[in-house]
């Protein structure tokens, strides 16, 4: 199993992320790694990513809402 994380700008289109991440193994691996990034990204221009399990959309979320948490 993959996981992997899809990263939308604002206006909901896909943006490159400013740290580039890895194929994770795990589901724990892959929300962990958003957890220690997530302000990096935001800052990079991702306002929203989505996991996915090889191929499958898992959830999505907002960055910005975590910012304002």
């Amino acid at each position: 199993m993959a996981w992997t994380w899809r990263f939308e700008g604002s206006d909901g289109s896909e943006v490159a992320p400013a740290v580039e991440p890895e194929e994770f193994t795990t589901q724990g691996d892959a929300e962990s790694w958003i957890g220690e990034t997530w302000k990096d990204l935001l800052e990079g221009g991702a306002e929203k990513v989505t996991l996915f399990e090889d191929g499958t959309e898992i959830y999505g979320m907002s960055l910005r809402a975590a910012q304002d948490a």
